[in-house]
């Protein structure tokens, strides 16, 4: 699996933390920046390329990190094909996987810390989506991209 991410400023330190566990985990990673904690980042410049990089395919699943995680999610779900969320804990990041197949997780440098958001990334990347039900209403959103 690819897995493609990115941070802000606030970011850049989980986010090191967060690429170490990935690759430990045996995924190929693409670090999108920002590639200090110093000078200031704007989330969008690095929210879209990981967006565009999963909606094309290029990248399995994306992984974006700011101070709150909702830049970063708001900046995302601009792109067509892109199901970024938001998670706080392990069961949102697990039932984002499970019943809306999210593609891209975004999260908070300053309210997680680093064992909560290692731990949530595991479930979030082990977690396989479940279809069935959950299938129609990821088409209607399909639908409404291609027709908008």
């Amino acid at each position: 699996m690819k897995i493609v991410v990115g941070s802000d400023h606030r970011g850049f330190a989980i986010k090191a933390k967060t690429i170490d566990l990935l690759r430990k985990l045996g995924l190929e990673v693409v670090d999108q920046g920002a590639f200090n904690g110093e000078d200031p980042a704007d989330y969008p410049d690095y929210a879209i390329p990981v967006a565009e990089a999963v909606a094309r395919g290029d990248a399995d699943r994306g992984i974006l990190i700011c101070g709150t995680g909702f830049g970063m999610c708001i900046a995302a779900n601009k792109v067509a094909g892109v199901r970024a969320v938001t998670c706080r804990d392990q069961i949102e990041a697990e039932l984002s996987r499970r019943h809306n197949d999210a593609n891209i997780l975004c999260f908070s440098a300053d309210f997680l810390g680093n064992d909560d958001a290692e731990r949530m990334v595991k479930i979030w990347i082990e977690t396989e989506f479940e279809g069935g039900r959950h299938d129609r209403r990821l088409l209607k959103i399909r639908d409404y991209e291609a027709n908008h």
